[in-house]
């Protein structure tokens, strides 16, 4: 009698173990982060994209977290025509009437638990590639299927800059601007690491428009700069996670 008590105490106790086991697996697979990183530069492999990577690797260096890179340079963007067939005659899994590499990039955004935008200064405004990209993110704002299904996402901005004083915030400000409309939750680095809107490289000397022609990457000697991207990255990390046990909690 006390051995088939024992015998049932311990396989008790044992699917007690298994329980908190698959409790926590569940657990873990709901504090997943995907993070999905998008360079407005036309230069692949430049101060732009190296700089959005520092904060990426960031992110994912706080474990359970996926990242992708994804350059708008040599990719077909076309300009948003307006002619509104996302708003009437959206269908699932076609979020435009036009086709172009857009097509590979929107369900990767949707999918994405925060989204990572970074550009460089071009007349103290984002890029021509950058702007077209968030140009074409109307089928997220008002479109008859997917719209609003970017909001309550994170989004954080970066920018290069040539020069220190020369449109950073203003090209920051233009993507939280974005995000904002979309309904998505735009967040900064920690205090005291650079603007506040977002993570703020520079791609010459100090800011100063000196440079060395054989050094390419002069963002990667912006160690204030890389500080406050990884800085970010961490950031939005941390509030993906907050704003996805919040939901957890609540279902």
């Amino acid at each position: 009698m006390v051995k088939l008590f024992e015998q049932g105490e311990f396989a008790s106790e044992y699917l007690d173990k298994i329980s908190v086991i698959n409790y926590n697996e569940r657990r873990r697979r709901q504090m997943e982060i995907n993070i999905i990183g998008i360079c407005g530069s036309p230069i692949k492999g430049g101060n732009t994209e190296v700089f959005l990577q520092e904060a990426l690797k960031a992110a994912q260096e706080a474990g359970n977290v996926t990242v992708e890179l994804l350059t708008l340079a040599g990719k077909e963007i076309k300009e948003c025509k307006h002619c509104n067939w996302c708003i009437t005659k959206q269908e699932p899994d076609k979020f435009c009437a036009q086709s172009d590499d857009m097509d590979e990039i929107y369900p990767k955004v949707l999918k994405a638990d925060a989204l990572l935008v970074a550009s460089p200064v071009y007349i103290t405004r984002l890029s021509g590639l950058t702007a077209c990209l968030f140009d074409r993110f109307r089928v997220f704002a008002h479109s008859k299927i997917y719209g609003g299904k970017l909001e309550n996402k994170v989004g954080a901005a970066l920018a290069v800059s040539w020069s220190r004083n020369l449109g950073i915030e203003t090209t920051l400000l233009s993507i939280v601007s974005a995000f904002f409309v979309l309904g998505m939750i735009p967040i900064s680095q920690a205090q005291g690491m650079g603007s506040a809107f977002g993570a703020a490289g520079l791609s010459s000397e100090a800011g100063t428009g000196k440079f060395d022609p054989r050094d390419k990457l002069l963002i990667l000697k912006d160690e204030f700069g890389l500080k406050g991207a990884r800085s970010l990255g961490k950031r939005v990390v941390e509030i993906s996670r907050l704003l996805k046990l919040g939901r957890s909690c609540c279902t």
